[in-house]
């Protein structure tokens, strides 16, 4: 298993999200209940779980998309559940989110994607966009590429551009819907290297759900572990520690996939 490369503990790092008594539902359907965590300023925090679990569904309640059946969620001291329109508003501008699909406009080039959100919440001059563009694209190993469309890069490189353009704000907070879907082991090793120096350079908090086991140990410092049978959390924490000392069968099952044929947790290959 490799070891943590951004694993430390941060006890005096403020609170940045905290969701209490979190009940998820689509209707009468309960999907979750109950989630109480805390996500510190500065983690990269993982969300993980077996499929159909939930982790996209809380990713979208995290961000506004959806609405608790009960409990809430917190920004700093700032309640998102209950915050009036404009207030969320205001909250929603500081997140930066990364889908699953990369999500970029294909009639675009890199650069005009990554200023669409420039143009729209900002009063900067085209010029001015331009070049923020092209430094946000250079931040993830772009540079050059800003007058490219989104099918004539690779699939990592997309990601990566999608990656520059949730950038564009200067948000407190990035979120990733599983970064690594449908991207080769090379480029995703690459993509988590790149979120570590995201955050050692940006000193943003990072929430990623994401169920790859190479990806959960080599970025992540905190997580929490969703059980779809029993629809709750059943575990918190930098997963490293969940691997050593976890006494529940299901995350340890959960985290030593793949090591019956002698594979190391912790390898991208």
């Amino acid at each position: 298993m490799a070891t943590s490369t951004n694993g430390e503990n941060r006890p005096s790092a403020e609170p940045h999200i905290i969701v209490r008594n979190l009940t998820m539902a689509y209707g009468s359907f309960v999907l979750m209940r109950d989630l109480n965590f805390v996500v510190k300023r500065g983690d990269i925090f993982i969300i993980m779980g077996g499929s159909g679990c939930g982790k996209s569904t809380l990713l979208r309640h995290l961000i506004g998309l959806k609405e608790p059946a009960t409990g809430e969620i917190m920004y700093g001291d700032i309640n998102f559940t209950r915050a009036e329109p404009e207030q969320r508003e205001r909250l929603l501008r500081r997140f930066g989110i990364l889908y699953q699909s990369g999500a970029l406009w294909s009639s675009m080039t890199l650069a005009e994607n990554i200023g669409l959100p420039l143009g729209e919440f900002t009063d900067l001059t085209p010029a001015q966009i331009r070049e923020i563009a092209a430094l946000k694209l250079a931040l993830v190993g772009l540079k050059g590429f800003e007058d490219f469309y989104p099918n004539q890069i690779s699939g990592g490189m997309q990601k990566r551009a999608g990656l520059a353009r949730a950038m564009a704000l200067d948000p407190d907070i990035l979120f990733f819907d599983e970064p690594s879907a449908g991207l080769d082991p090379i480029s995703s090793r690459l993509l988590d290297d790149l979120i570590l120096e995201l955050r050692a350079n940006l000193g943003a908090t990072i929430v990623v759900v994401t169920h790859e086991l190479a990806s959960i140990f080599t970025i992540a410092n905190n997580s929490v572990f969703l059980d779809a049978e029993s629809r709750a959390q059943i575990a918190t924490g930098d997963p490293h520690d969940m691997l050593a000392h976890s006494k529940d069968p299901r995350v340890r099952r959960f985290l030593t996939r793949g090591q019956e044929g002698g594979d190391s947790v912790g390898s991208h290959e």
